[in-house]
């Protein structure tokens, strides 16, 4: 009986993921731009009704103009943890079933070293990076338990993997999303639920600019061939949500053919010490 019933579930997980998401409903933070704008189209095109959430109504309206009635805005900021469990439990009962989360909302601000870094700037890396992660995910989550149905999918960074000169908060923030997304997977086994961490190298969106603060100094940051597109991700995004519901991409890192994986690992300007 044991068996029947677990084949029976696997049937019915497999029904449910078809070639298309249709009829699955996306929450995507970040949408007013870069990955999480791109990912929403994408799921959208995928069959998605999806959910666009982020703090700029304006982007968010134009963006649901390109998209249709298959999205609905919701201006959030996910660092409110009120705030985000009073949005989604308010939101229309057609839209209340999420069954897919795309944790995009993310940046790192400032480009100094420790000795010479912002603490704000660190706690603002901190609390959406991290708190917003975790305020969405711990809203959402109970309901794809109660469903026994559902992916959770969060942007990392490559630079989680690979320390670099003033990447420390950032890339230190990158490293929580990774393993937070590991260990909920964990927590997750035997559920119909699936956690992935997508971890992409440089990606040309908005991301440079913010960190920077100046438009000059990102189109420094991203003068490079080859590099990510926003749609790039967002297509490796849709792929793991396609996938049959026994597949569980854990962690997927991704670079742009032109990078590689160091930095130059000699400070050669430095004294010579005994």
């Amino acid at each position: 009986m044991a068996v029947k019933k677990r084949l029976q579930r696997e049937t019915n997980a497999m029904t449910k993921a078809s070639a298309t998401a249709r009829h699955r409903i996306a929450l995507v933070t970040g949408a007013t731009s870069g990955i999480g704008a791109a990912t929403a189209q994408k799921l959208v095109e995928s069959g998605c009704r999806v959910i666009l959430a982020g703090r700029r109504q304006d982007r968010l309206e134009a963006l649901r103009s390109r998209i249709g009635d298959a999205a609905y805005i919701l201006p959030l900021d996910v660092r409110d943890a009120d705030a985000v469990q009073n949005a989604i439990a308010a939101l229309p009962k057609e839209w209340h079933a999420i069954d897919l989360v795309v944790n995009s909302a993310g940046l790192a601000v400032g480009s100094a070293a420790v000795p010479k870094a912002r603490l704000q700037d660190w706690r603002t890396i901190v609390e959406t990076n991290i708190n917003g992660m975790l305020n969405i995910t711990h809203t959402v989550l109970p309901g794809m338990i109660e469903r026994d149905f559902g992916d959770i999918i969060n942007i990392g960074s490559i630079a989680a993997n690979w320390p670099y000169p003033s990447g420390n908060v950032y890339g230190a923030s990158k490293s929580f999303v990774k393993q937070f997304t590991l260990n909920l997977r964990a927590d997750l086994q035997g559920s119909n639920i699936r956690a992935t961490c997508i971890e992409p190298g440089t990606t040309e969106t908005e991301f440079a600019a913010v960190r920077i603060g100046s438009q000059q100094g990102a189109q420094n940051f991203y003068n490079h061939p080859n590099l990510l597109k926003a749609e790039d991700v967002a297509e490796i995004i849709a792929f793991c949500v396609l996938l049959p519901r026994r597949v569980n991409i854990n962690t997927l890192e991704v670079m742009p053919i032109s990078q590689s994986f160091g930095f130059p690992p000699f400070a050669d300007d430095m004294q010579v010490l005994d």
